[in-house]
């Protein structure tokens, strides 16, 4: 509770600064921009409101993701913080599509507009700030794992290559009197807009469900080996249910002379060092049985084995049990996602077995990819 804690005020004190700093911005470039009659100043400063409704957003999706668990949220309200970071995203394409709307009215009435030094000291002082504050807001949000600060951040750091255009198009004005305000706006909508709908993107790719991280599974699995009984550790399934909260289940394959009572105490041990080394809780840790005591099934399995891995795009094969007094061979595959006839080699790797051992009964789950 104390790491969630700390988390949360992290969270909070970085938006907070965030919603200060962009209204401070945001004032001071709409004074700017309505003195000036410069349609991008006044979109920045547009902009910087926006950035600060999404730190507010940000306070109040982190305070409802920090409630505790109850009967209808068994597993806690952490994945309300992918809802901020949605909304937050639709946030960033609106103020976008609200700025080209307004940029290509002045294009179409057009407005002269008058730069003071004043002016442009402001825009430049808000291109460092911006800046500064972005590289902060983002390497925050990655340190506490928020995706709600990650897109505030990097929308802030894109905010500061709005601000050096508009202070370049300033420059050009004055120097050439060529004004590109309205067609700048524009230029702005666009990167507004793209970086709207990227962050929408990758919100609704996590909120979908996501592959794992590579390293993360990897390093699990390894962990799970280290017990001396297992053999290998297969299917491990990962559920987000928040930043920081993993909860899943994984097949370990032990030798099938193991008791009852040996096979509860390694589960144990596994789930206890998976969460304190990763935070990660293995509901469920189920059991594949290695046959140990007999040769024949040894040989079986070697040669199905080979049968089967001698097929491009078979990834894996485990959790093989061969029953001889029912006459039954189970066994499970992965097939390669970037596969596109999947079912046609299941049916073909199905009956290569099937025509070397017709005398068993076939049980070959085709498991999903889910984890390197």
């Amino acid at each position: 509770m104390e790491q969630t804690a700390s988390r949360e005020q992290i969270i909070i004190r970085t938006s907070v600064i965030g919603i200060a700093a962009n209204i401070l911005l945001a004032a001071f470039k709409a004074a700017v921009g309505l003195v000036s009659g410069s349609i991008a100043i006044v979109l920045d400063a547009v902009n910087n409101l926006s950035d600060a409704l999404s730190s507010i957003i940000t306070i109040a999706g982190t305070k409802l993701a920090g409630k505790t668990a109850d009967r209808q949220h068994p597993y806690g309200h952490g994945r309300i913080e992918y809802v901020t970071a949605m909304l937050i995203s639709m946030i960033v394409l609106y103020a976008g599509i609200t700025s080209l709307i307004e940029s290509v009215k002045k294009i179409l009435n057009p407005v002269t507009p008058d730069y003071s030094a004043a002016a442009l000291v402001i825009v430049a002082s808000a291109v460092v700030v911006k800046l500064v504050m972005g590289r902060y807001v983002k390497s925050i949000g990655k340190k506490v794992n928020s995706d709600s600060l990650i897109n505030s951040g990097q929308d802030a750091m894109m905010d500061s290559i709005i601000s050096a255009s508009t202070l370049v198009a300033a420059i050009i004005y004055i120097t050439s009197g060529i004004s590109l305000e309205a067609y700048l706006g524009v230029v702005i909508s666009g990167f507004i807009i793209k970086a709207g709908i990227d962050m929408l993107r990758d919100t609704l790719s996590t909120i979908i469900g996501e592959r794992m991280d590579s390293s993360l599974t990897r390093e699990i699995k390894a962990s799970i080996c280290e017990e001396e009984a297992v053999k290998g550790a297969y299917d491990l399934i990962l559920h987000n249910y928040g930043p920081d909260t993993l909860i899943g289940s994984v097949h370990v394959e032990i030798p099938d002379t193991m008791t009852a009572n040996d096979i509860d105490i390694m589960t144990r041990r596994i789930q206890s060092r998976i969460y304190e080394k990763f935070s990660v809780i293995l509901a469920a840790v189920g059991i594949y049985s290695l046959n140990t005591s007999n040769d024949e099934v040894a040989a079986i399995r070697s040669r199905v084995t080979e049968l089967v891995m001698s097929h491009d795009g078979v990834l894996q094969l485990h959790g093989f049990f061969l029953d001889m007094e029912n006459k039954t061979m189970s066994f499970d595959i992965i097939i390669d996602f970037d596969l596109k006839k999947r079912n046609e080699l299941y049916e073909h790797i199905y009956n290569d077995v099937h025509e070397e051992y017709p005398e068993y009964k076939l049980n070959i789950a085709n498991d999903a990819d889910i984890s390197d």
